[in-house]
């Protein structure tokens, strides 16, 4: 492919031209009537996630697995865990998708393990066991006093220490998650074999590859030092250690061997520089990652449950670094504004109101399907699901990092509680986590039992999938339309170059996509809940996307009067 714009001849992938949508099996459809989804009920909407125009399905954690965080300890990676069903539904809808031109693709947690699995069972017994070096072990420290302390100051991510004392051998383990997380051990040989033979098992499966949780936490620091962080401590000598690279060499030589999807979520790191050595495109690492800028937007000084309140500015800013880096250093960015551990991108980003919410799910839509990258859409995010109804108490929370940060305040004031169950219901995991919404029948069409595993949001008989497939105009169908346009016009929108424009505005989210060509696409979104009236350059020869279904006429004159949370997509 030549270049007559400057653009950068970008190597083609077929991952480049896919979109990805993820599923939380818990919460996707249960066909056994436990209340719980199981891979049947997966199986059952394949034709749905087929007409919706997505290419690859990834599947959060089905292995076997204690349940602590929703299946991100496993216990075996090579066994189903028995509630979703086992390996055989697991080939029936593999071979479903790859039927319809389709691909699946398995989330692999090789950070850390459960402490059930039977590695970690014998790493425990004692100091000389074979499985002793698989696992991460230190020997306590003593205070002035005398008093045992941990090896290290380090904070987990769910509160707390990283540090678990185990009496059977007097030391302790190392967990970034929960205590029933222990964090592999990496540095040994034997460790990093055992994931090699995981990941073949499934790719000779005909898995097509995987998703690979916090994958820039294997390699730590060996000296493992004390932090001088307040927020995550300990975050700065393992977030990007210095063997990961090493590591991810390894894993990457694997999946060029299958030509295979690799996805890597990579928290706490916020160099572009450590970022692109994973994702290059002559490094053979990853396929792209899950960086966090976009999802810390709304942390504030004391972590992800305290308040900030952030401008556009600041989001156009963060879009435009991330889609000139990849693009100048020839890496891949993946597209994603919500997922199982984050709020709904509708109540998140924009305006989930009930006057604005659908106008907003479809924003959403057209703003992050038109990006150079490959989009990840959420469970729920096609129908433009919203976060919990405010009014549910605590009781209904379940999200493990949640509620462990709530009961660090059970003893604080009334105003201070009230305020974090704002926050909660702002950013807690759970308000991706309730069920998905088929219908408007009592359960929503998820589950026959009257107990699901967790409680289905209210607001399902407006919000539903059934609803919205028989109505053109719905969110289901824009982003249906989105990712036909962008399949449709790879050229500019898979492999052209990203420009801003009018980068200041605080209301008014534009960019332009160029292919090598010239040809050009002009993406324009009102972020605001007000109308705007906003002037362009160049003259329109197609409106591809219109939520306020304008057409060449409408916008010829190069001003558009734009309704509260409208937006539009445009070849000049």
């Amino acid at each position: 492919m030549g270049s007559t714009n400057g653009v950068k001849a970008p190597v083609r992938s077929w991952w480049k031209e896919s979109s990805v949508y993820q599923i939380y099996p818990a919460s996707f459809q249960d066909s056994t009537g436990t209340g719980t989804g199981d891979l049947q009920g997966i199986i059952s909407r394949v034709d749905y996630l087929h007409n919706l125009g997505v290419d690859i399905i990834w599947l959060s954690p089905i292995f076997e697995s204690p349940q602590i965080d929703m299946g991100y300890d496993i216990s075996n990676y090579k066994v189903i865990d028995p509630p979703y069903g086992d390996v055989n539904d697991v080939d029936v809808l593999k071979d479903k998708l790859h039927e319809r031109g389709m691909k699946l693709v398995l989330d692999l947690v090789v950070n850390h393990t459960s402490d059930q699995h039977e590695w970690f069972k014998e790493s425990r017994k004692s100091k000389d066991n074979p499985y002793r070096d698989w696992y991460i072990w230190k020997p306590p420290k003593y205070d002035a006093e005398g008093n045992r302390q941990p090896p290290n100051n380090w904070k987990g991510h769910f509160q707390g220490s990283t540090w678990e004392y185990d009496e059977t051998t007097g030391e302790y383990y190392l967990h970034l998650f929960c205590k029933e997380q222990p964090d592999l051990n990496w540095e040994n040989p034997a460790v990093r074999a055992a994931v090699h033979d995981i990941m073949r098992f499934w790719l000779d499966r005909g898995i097509d590859g995987f998703r690979l949780d916090v994958i820039n936490f294997i390699s730590k620091d060996p000296a493992f030092p004390d932090s001088d962080r307040q927020v995550l401590a300990g975050a700065e000598h393992y977030a990007c250690g210095p063997r990961l690279h090493e590591y991810l060499k390894e894993l990457g030589a694997i999946l060029q061997e299958y030509d295979a999807f690799s996805v890597g979520e990579m928290p706490c790191v916020h160099s572009e520089e450590e970022l692109i050595k994973s994702v290059a495109a002559d490094r053979g690492e990853l396929s792209m990652i899950f960086h966090f800028e976009f999802m810390d937007l709304d942390h504030g000084s004391s972590g992800k449950f305290s308040p900030r309140t952030w401008q556009l500015s600041e989001l156009k800013r963060k879009v435009t670094k991330w889609q000139r880096f990849m693009i100048d250093n020839n890496g891949w960015n993946a597209l994603y504004l919500e997922n199982h551990d984050q709020p709904r991108s509708v109540s998140r980003f924009a305006h989930d109101s009930p006057e604005h919410r659908e106008t907003s799910a479809k924003l959403i839509a057209v703003f992050m399907g038109f990006q150079s990258g490959t989009p990840f859409i959420y469970q729920g995010q096609e129908i433009g699901m919203t976060n919990v109804p405010k009014e549910w108490g605590m009781e209904e929370y379940l999200d493990i990092d949640c509620l462990n940060h709530w009961n660090l305040y059970r003893d604080a004031d009334e105003k201070t509680k009230e305020q974090l169950r704002i926050e909660y219901q702002k950013k807690s995991r759970d308000n991706a986590r309730t069920p998905m919404q088929w219908d408007s029948s009592p359960l929503a069409g998820f589950t026959t039992s009257s107990k699901p595993w967790m409680r289905i949001n209210s607001n399902f008989p407006s919000i539903n999938a059934e609803s919205q497939i028989s109505d053109p105009n719905s969110v289901y169908h824009c982003w249906r339309l989105v990712l036909e346009k962008r399949k449709a016009l790879k050229e500019i929108f898979v492999y052209g170059d990203y420009i801003p424009v009018d980068e200041e505005n605080e209301q008014i989210l534009a960019y332009k996509r160029v292919a090598a060509d010239g040809q050009t696409a002009l993406v324009v979104c009102n972020f605001s809940a007000e109308e705007v009236e906003w002037s362009f350059d160049g003259n329109v020869r197609e409106v591809i996307v219109s939520l306020g279904g304008k057409k060449v006429e409408d916008v010829g004159g190069g001003r558009i009067k734009f309704a509260a949370c409208e937006a539009i997509a445009m070849l000049l």
